[in-house]
């Protein structure tokens, strides 16, 4: 008897949990009729989203539909996928979400909204049965990311979050050599990224044709138009909107995102986090300086420098994108952080490995690349590289974080509860005034 693609994700998602197992590639392979492929939706198909498209639709996808507020950008959208596929229509274009939500034909969504719409539409999602890929940070609070984790267990979907450095190599030598103990006991990690958010105090400008405004704040507070906050057509910038609080936080939920959950897989606190917050000490006025503090004493501190840095007893491990430093002592094992310092990338990770990691004991998810780690599991249904719980996890390191920038208090955590202790915190930090009929 033979068995749709949609119809084997549906029953497969039952037995997801309890059950694990292997689809071989070759099931779902290139030959695939282009009727059983992977079916998607586009959803925030600004800069970010324009190069996930472009990725997906050359893997074993189709695209059905794309999502966004703003005419422009939704038009040009649409014409690619067509244009891909060489057709004059097939690929439909919506203003509202809800409208690629509601589909059956449609497997899985990539949502690449600003932040303060990511947890609203990846919950619709689930709940409609369909898989998730989702941009960093997962979620615009903490109640988010906990509702967002009861999501998909209680969906049996798969989740991505677009925590793209753990798919490259140099972060995942980089946590092997600290997982191993290359560098001796961990003592401290520093993560380099900008401020924290600030309140939106943007002044009106014109309203311009073409937009859904009311649309685009969703669940945040009704304000005037700016441009800063959702620059009209196809600009090739990262619109600013991510650093006022109402829609961000930020970079330290842009950038901290990403770095700040490199250090959290260098701990091994994947599904964990810190247990207590110690702000500043020019307390509200900082920009720099929050520490995170976890149960073996390791800090994990915002400040400036190489990206992350994790400092051993017994040596150091720095590592950015395109970059990696790991020394022992005062020698430097590898190295390559420029053109100057000859070899490569490569090179550099490799010779640490080949020499301290060939019995390495630790062996942290290897994935190639992002999207394709995506699709293996959405065949799979095992946990990808950056599930709900990694992705939710360091999403609430970054919100802590800027909550103790927000109120200048030490805050006191529990991470198998989520929530502050011992008279510390405030619970209506954990979430965000929802502008009705936006809940999460």
């Amino acid at each position: 008897m033979k068995i749709s693609r949609r119809q084997f994700l549906t029953s497969a998602s039952a037995t997801a949990v309890s059950l694990p197992f292997i689809v071989p590639s070759r099931v779902w392979s290139a030959e695939t009729k282009p009727s059983d492929r992977l079916t998607m939706g586009f959803i925030g198909v600004g800069k970010q989203n324009r190069g996930l498209l472009n990725g997906f639709l050359h893997r074993d996808t189709r695209v059905l539909a794309v999502c966004d507020v703003d005419t422009t950008r939704r038009d040009t959208a649409q014409k690619t996928v067509n244009d891909f596929y060489k057709q004059t229509s097939g690929c439909d274009a919506y203003n509202d979400y809800r409208k690629i939500i509601e589909r059956k034909d449609i497997d899985a969504v990539c949502i690449a909204t600003p932040d303060h719409w990511h947890a609203i539409i990846t919950v619709a999602a689930l709940k409609a049965g369909k898989d998730v890929y989702c941009e960093k940070p997962l979620t615009h609070n903490i109640h988010e990311s906990i509702e967002v984790m009861k999501a998909v267990q209680a969906n049996g979907r798969i989740l991505q979050t677009g925590s793209m450095q753990r798919s490259s190599s140099e972060f995942r030598v980089a946590c092997e050599l600290v997982r191993n103990g290359a560098i001796g006991k961990l003592i401290k990690v520093e993560c380099q990224f900008g401020d924290p958010g600030r309140p939106c105090d943007l002044p009106e400008e014109a309203m311009e044709p073409g937009l859904d405004w009311d649309m685009w704040q969703g669940p945040a507070p009704v304000r005037a138009y700016n441009s800063v906050l959702s620059p009209r057509g196809n600009h090739d910038h990262f619109p600013n909107w991510r650093s006022y609080c109402e829609y961000g936080g930020g970079m330290v939920t842009d950038w901290g995102a990403h770095h700040l959950d490199i250090a959290q897989w260098g701990l091994g606190m994947d599904e964990s986090g810190p247990v207590e917050v110690l702000p500043a000490p020019e307390g509200t006025r900082a920009k720099r300086g929050v520490t995170l503090v976890y149960a073996n004493g390791v800090t994990v501190k915002h400040t400036d420098g190489f990206g992350v840095d994790f400092f051993g007893t017994e040596g150091r491990v720095q590592v950015n994108r395109g970059k990696f430093v790991f020394m022992r002592d005062d020698e430097v094992i590898s190295k390559f952080t420029q053109r100057s310092d000859g070899g490569s990338l490569m090179l550099a990770t490799r010779k640490a490995e080949k020499e301290f990691l060939a019995d390495a004991k630790i062996r942290l998810y290897k994935s190639n690349n992002h999207q394709d780690d995506f699709l293996e599991c959405v065949k799979s249904r095992k946990k990808p590289i950056t599930s709900e719980i990694v992705g939710a996890r360091s999403a609430i390191c970054c919100h802590l974080m800027n909550q103790a920038y927000y109120h200048g208090e030490k805050l006191q955590w529990d991470p198998a509860a989520n929530k502050f202790i011992n008279g510390t915190g405030n619970p209506a930090w954990l979430t965000r005034d929802y502008r009705s009929p936006w809940t999460v």
